[in-house]
């Protein structure tokens, strides 16, 4: 296995330049089972192994579950301001600083699967309550530029694929 074979386990995202309904429905849909993904990816496993690196210099489990919501939490701020303002610029952040703070590294994972639970469960309500339309309106990104709601749907679909593979492919590399 290559290391971007663990870096990438589900191949690097591309973004799509549109998005169909039944992909918007099928992102809606993938976004809103990965919290239930995630909880049955990490169930059963103990602090030594919830602070195991799924490849070298990568992060541990336990802060691969807890930099799930620090992002998506982002990334619903972002939706709504597309959503109430003319293309608002958004600010990024640093996730390795975020997975680095003592409770990334060290906090229950429960905390986190709970609030991925309950943050999932209302940006998915809104976005299944937006006439068609509204998935065309943006935000400004100051590395990717013009980003549509659609498109942030597209990337965040792969995000929970691609840190949920993180962990499955580390238990199954490891037999856990």
């Amino acid at each position: 296995m290559t290391p971007d074979d663990l870096r990438y386990p589900v191949g690097k995202f591309t973004m799509p330049r549109a998005v169909t309904p039944p992909e918007r429905t099928a992102y809606i849909q993938e976004i809103a089972s990965a919290p239930a993904n995630l909880r049955q990816a990490v169930r059963g496993l103990n602090d030594a192994q919830l602070d195991t690196s799924y490849r070298d210099g990568g992060w541990t489990v336990r802060q691969v579950v807890h930099h799930l919501p620090d992002s998506h939490m982002n990334a619903y701020v972002r939706f709504k301001l597309a959503l109430t303002e003319d293309q608002p610029p958004v600010k990024t952040y640093d996730e390795a600083l975020w997975a680095a703070l003592p409770e990334a590294r060290s906090a229950p994972v429960e905390m986190s699967l709970l609030l991925l639970e309950t943050l999932h469960a209302r940006w998915m309500s809104a976005e299944r309550a937006l006439p068609e339309e509204s998935f065309r309106r943006t935000f400004s990104h100051p590395v990717l530029g013009a980003v549509a709601l659609d498109q942030q749907l597209a990337h965040y679909a792969w995000h929970c694929r691609h840190h949920i593979a993180h962990i499955t492919s580390l238990r199954k590399r490891m037999n856990w």
